[in-house]
């Protein structure tokens, strides 16, 4: 599968895991929203896609924390459970998990977040960067259950050359 973003990514969703259609995502800013098959409590974990050009050069860190402030305004109990920095100078990211809680429904839900974070360079032109965000999100008590599953998704993303090449 691909998404459009500006740098082009191709990637494979884990077994069973639903796209949603772009009319059916409501999140703004996500580019791709993926469901799991078996909800929990009556919530669907979900893998999401947003991202877009940085013309500032902020650490990741600090990208990770403006995330952490717009997820503060939902829920100002919000915990930052584990961070940290992978990749290499050459392809920076960060991991990040986040435990909050959310009304859904009329419903007030414990939920965790993982979030991964990617520097990508615009193939065509290496001084543009791109910040990549994926997200899973899934009730406490599945987190942990389909956690491999977003792992596995995460291993497969990749710029899409094909689509970038003129």
């Amino acid at each position: 599968m691909t998404a459009n973003l500006p740098v082009p990514i191709e990637f494979q969703l884990p077994e069973g895991w639903r796209p949603v259609s772009r009319r059916e995502a409501t999140a703004s800013g996500v580019v791709f929203l993926a469901l799991h098959p078996q909800p929990d409590a009556g919530y669907t974990a979900n893998i999401a896609v947003d991202g877009g050009y940085r013309p500032d050069s902020a650490p990741l860190t600090k990208i990770a924390d403006e995330s952490v402030h717009r997820l503060r305004e939902v829920d100002s109990t919000l915990v930052v459970s584990s961070r940290r920095e992978v990749g290499s100078p050459t392809a920076p990211g960060l991991t990040q998990k986040l435990a909050f809680a959310a009304a859904i429904d009329d419903r007030l839900r414990e939920l965790m977040q993982t979030q991964v974070y990617l520097s990508l360079n615009d193939i065509n032109d290496p001084r543009e960067r791109m910040v990549l965000r994926l997200v899973l999100t899934a009730t406490a008590t599945q987190h942990d259950a389909v956690l491999g599953d977003f792992q596995e998704f995460v291993r497969t993303v990749r710029p899409d050359t094909q689509t970038a090449s003129p």
